[in-house]
């Protein structure tokens, strides 16, 4: 008896850990599925639900980080950066090209993909040549580039792509409204590396693994079908079929390597807005809010709940998709959880680098905060 109860709280012990890591790992997934169980119960289940899902956003969302997936697997990003970054002599000149490349990456694969990608090439890079001082501004500025670098795409960001998709943003519209605060980002990044970090020699070692074109050509086409299927060239459910049936011939991994739970996360927030709209007296108080100043409130409202469930909120509430853009993307800087992106960053912080948390936090926020009151005041000048 006393054998079989040890094993019970063995068991039970083991069951609770996986549970609190799962939790862990998924935070924002929880709290999204928490907060739309909580408006179910004021707002039912009802047909009505069905019109909550934006569906192309899922279908765009799911085929790009599929083939991101694909193309990581092949490691066609990660040899494309080390060979760039072996082309500079000094530390402050390969910084800006980490950072660079996790700039230029966001637009293309999503921030969150790019900092999956790049942040250990960032890591790889200054531990091999022994600047491992540099190692949380580096990943600082990795993660600030990725939440801004990703303002300029519809499918930079995953609150764009919905953005972009809710209202019917013009593309043209969308990359004159995000055009100056992109250049402000790029120049304010570039200027932070520069000061902060010193030109010292640096020396890599090894040279990078041989690419596997036939595979990488086929990704990049899949990748051209992916961004196809957000400008609407072609009808999203066909194109995302297409991606499924060649990756399930192709690569398999790269279908299960997807990231799942940020999906469920839109789900649930899809969910969670399209019942806050039902409520009157909240419908009304975000509707008054909204109207005094919709650039503000979006980019407070980033700063305790982030970026994306901000974007899907909000947009329930107001018609000023201008200022609701420009809001949310640069509401991605600030706090720890102004962004998904930030957590990822934090994570493989602590993983790789393995640093003092509450230093690499105090300076995280001096320098994201620090971003964000410039951004800030620069898009009030602009709406």
């Amino acid at each position: 008896m006393r054998i079989n109860a040890e094993n019970t709280n063995v068991k039970s012990r083991r069951t609770m850990k996986m549970i609190l890591s799962f939790i862990k790992k998924n935070t924002v997934m929880v709290i999204a599925f928490v907060a739309a169980a909580i408006t179910a119960f004021i707002v039912p289940p009802d047909e009505k639900y069905l019109a909550y899902f934006d569906y192309k956003t899922l279908a765009c969302l799911f085929s790009v980080l599929a083939v991101v997936c694909a193309l990581k697997n092949v490691k066609f990003f990660y040899i494309l950066a080390c060979n760039i970054v072996k082309k500079f002599a000094n530390v402050r000149l390969c910084v800006i090209v980490l950072v660079w490349v996790t700039f230029i990456g966001s637009m293309l694969i999503a921030n969150d993909m790019a900092l999956l990608t790049f942040l250990p090439l960032g890591y790889y890079v200054l531990h091999t040549a022994g600047k491992e001082r540099y190692m949380a501004f580096t990943f600082i500025m990795q993660n600030i580039a990725a939440n801004l670098g990703g303002m300029l795409t519809p499918f930079g960001n995953p609150q764009n792509l919905y953005l972009y998709s809710k209202f019917n943003i013009p593309i043209g519209e969308f990359t004159m409204i995000m055009l100056p605060p992109f250049l402000f980002s790029v120049a304010l990044i570039t200027v932070c590396c520069a000061i902060f970090v010193k030109p010292e020699p640096i020396t890599l070692t090894g040279k990078p693994d041989k690419i596997n074109r036939n595979r990488t050509a086929a990704y990049l086409f899949l990748f051209a079908i992916a961004i196809i299927i957000v400008f609407n060239f072609i009808p999203y459910i066909i194109g995302m079929l297409f991606i499924i049936a060649t990756l399930a011939v192709l690569d398999r991994k790269a279908l299960a390597m997807v990231d799942y739970p940020l999906l469920l996360t839109f789900v649930f927030f899809f969910i969670f807005a399209g019942n806050m709209a039902r409520i009157d007296v909240v419908k009304e108080l975000f509707s008054s809010v909204l109207q005094i100043n919709t650039l503000l409130f979006s980019v407070i409202s980033c700063q305790f709940i982030s970026n994306v469930p901000s974007a899907i909120l909000l947009s329930q509430f107001t018609s000023d998709y201008h200022s609701l853009l420009l809001g949310v993307n640069i509401g991605g800087v600030g706090t720890l959880i102004a962004s998904l992106a930030s957590l990822i960053t934090l994570r493989q912080y602590s993983t790789l680098a393995g640093g003092n948390m509450g230093r690499y936090a105090a300076k995280f926020s001096a320098f994201n905060f620090g971003f964000l009151i410039l951004l800030t005041g620069l898009c009030t000048l602009l709406v």
